[in-house]
C-alpha cells in the first residue's frame, strides 16, 4: 500500500497525472491482509482491444509507449524505489487515455553508481556497441580479476543475437466477420535471456549488485513493447523520449538537459514488500 501511495504522490508531485495514474488506496478500509483499491477503467498494455486501437490509430500506441517508459524511468532516478514489475497486465491502457501503474508489490533501489553505468550501457546497446556494454558492465559490477573485454564482448553478442530473435506471441480469434488479435510476450523467455547475462558476466569475472537484475528485466519488457507498439521508434533519438525525465542535448548548441532530482536509495538493495 506505502509504494502505491508513494507513486501516486510521485505523479502528482511531478505534474503527471494527466498522462498517467496509480489507484488509490483507501486506507481506512485496507488491513495487513487486504488492500483496497480505487477500480481503474481500461486494459492490458497489450490487451487485444488495445492492439485493435494501435492498428486503427499507430500515433496512439507510440505515444502511449513512450509516455509509459519516459515516467518508468523518471521514477527510477526521482523516487527512492523503482516499480520492478512492469508485465504488460501491470501496465495499463486507461479509457481516458492515461497510462496505468498497478502492483507495487515488488520493487527496487538502485544507487546513483549503478543508473550511471546503466546509462552507458544504454547508449552503447543502441549503437550495438558490445565492448562498450562490457566497459559499462565493468564500472557497474565487483571483478574478481582483470576482464578481458573483448571475449566478454562476444558472449554478450551472443545473448544480443538471442534478444533480437525473440518475436511476440500473436493468438488471432473470432468469427465470419469479425475477427480479433492479441499479443503477449513469453515471461520465461524474458526470464531466461536475463538469467543467460547473468551468467555470462559471472563467467567473465564480474559480480553485478542486486539491483541490477531487476531493473534489466523491465527494461526487456520496455524493449518488447516498443517494438509491438512503436517499432519504429529508435530510444535513442527520439526527442520524444526522456530516459530519466531528461530531454536531450540539443545538437545545434551543445547545450546540456536540465537535471532531473538527484538519485536516492544510494544503499543498492532489492526490496519485495507484500501487503
Amino acid at each position: 500500500a506505502k509504494n502505491t501511495i508513494e507513486f501516486r504522490r510521485f505523479l502528482l508531485d511531478e505534474g503527471l497525472m494527466g498522462a498517467a495514474t496509480a489507484p488509490r488506496v483507501y486506507l481506512e478500509y485496507t488491513t495487513k491482509k487486504v488492500m483496497t483499491l480505487e477500480f481503474l477503467k481500461g486494459v492490458s498494455l497489450l490487451d487485444e482491444s488495445t492492439i485493435s486501437q494501435v492498428s486503427q490509430d499507430p500515433e496512439m500506441g507510440m505515444q502511449t509507449i513512450i509516455t509509459a517508459l519516459n515516467i518508468w524511468s523518471k521514477s527510477v532516478t526521482t523516487m527512492p524505489f523503482f516499480h520492478a514489475d512492469v508485465h504488460a497486465g501491470n501496465l495499463m491502457l486507461l479509457e481516458d487515455g492515461r497510462v496505468g501503474f498497478i502492483d507495487f508489490g515488488i520493487v527496487g533501489r538502485i544507487s546513483e553508481k549503478v543508473f550511471r553505468s546503466v546509462s552507458e550501457l544504454s547508449a552503447a546497446l543502441a549503437v550495438g556497441d558490445s565492448q562498450g556494454m562490457a566497459r559499462a558492465l565493468c564500472n557497474m559490477g565487483a571483478a574478481d580479476a582483470t576482464v578481458d573485454i573483448p571475449r566478454f564482448a562476444k558472449d554478450i553478442d551472443r545473448v544480443m543475437q538471442r534478444l533480437n530473435n525473440v518475436e511476440p506471441d500473436i493468438a488471432v480469434t473470432g468469427a465470419p466477420g469479425s475477427v480479433s488479435a492479441s499479443v503477449s510476450i513469453d515471461e520465461s523467455e524474458i526470464t531466461d535471456l536475463l538469467l543467460e547475462f547473468v551468467d555470462v558476466t559471472e563467467n567473465n569475472g564480474l559480480k553485478l549488485p542486486r539491483e541490477f537484475g531487476l531493473l534489466v528485466k523491465q527494461s526487456l519488457y520496455f524493449d518488447r513493447y516498443l517494438k509491438i507498439l512503436a517499432p519504429n521508434v529508435d530510444v535513442m533519438n527520439d526527442d520524444r523520449v526522456m530516459l530519466g525525465g531528461q530531454a536531450r542535448p540539443d545538437s545545434q548548441n551543445g547545450e546540456e538537459p536540465e537535471k532531473s532530482s538527484g538519485v536516492n536509495g544510494a544503499n543498492g538493495e532489492v526490496a519485495v514488500i507484500d501487503v
